[in-house]
């Protein structure tokens, strides 16, 4: 279920978006949204798209993976008048924790969040800037569902289909809403 947009009338979107080439390493095109949350009606227009299929469906909480998952989560949270939870590198979070190691291109990371910060059966809607492999996303999918919630849906601003994330989300069941795509990684 492909919730991408590649075009049409959120070009608006597209172009609030900066894009820096060979960053972090030479082939990549960076994906900065820093332009889009400097531009407020980009910003608003992005937070009311992703907010949209959720108003009044009963949700729980908005999981925001570090760091411009908080910016938009936290929007999104104030906007479907719910709680919000950050999911952090570990060593962040001053409280008791649960955690998750993951892989990504070289070598593994780990995310936390507060034990506490959901609880069974709560509805949640994951977000992040950008989903590209979908190591990330995936695991912090797994980590709110190893405490008990429903995880809704994963919500991007940014899709970067040739990378497979949206796909590997799908695959643990989870519906994935993205407003743009851009070629390539």
């Amino acid at each position: 279920m492909a919730a991408a947009y590649h075009g049409g009338d959120r070009a608006e979107l597209r172009e609030a978006i900066r894009t820096i080439q060979d960053y972090p390493k030479p082939g990549i095109a960076f994906r900065d949204i820093s332009t889009l949350l400097g531009n407020p009606r980009a910003f608003r227009r992005a937070v009311d798209e992703l907010v949209q299929p959720y108003a009044g469906a009963g949700i729980s909480k908005v999981a925001g993976i570090e760091a411009r998952g908080f910016i938009l989560g936290g929007a999104i949270a104030h906007q479907l008048s719910c709680g919000f939870v950050p999911i952090r590198k570990k060593g962040k979070l001053p409280h008791a924790t649960v955690s998750i190691s993951y892989s990504l291109e070289y070598g593994t990371d780990t995310m936390e969040m507060h034990v506490d910060a959901v609880s069974k059966g709560e509805r949640v809607i994951l977000v992040d800037d950008l989903i590209a492999t979908g190591g990330t996303a995936s695991a912090a999918v797994q980590l709110l569902q190893k405490l008990g919630a429903e995880v809704v849906a994963a919500c991007f601003v940014i899709d970067l289909p040739e990378l497979g994330g949206a796909d590997r989300i799908r695959e643990l069941g989870v519906p994935v809403r993205t407003l743009i795509a851009f070629d390539g990684h």
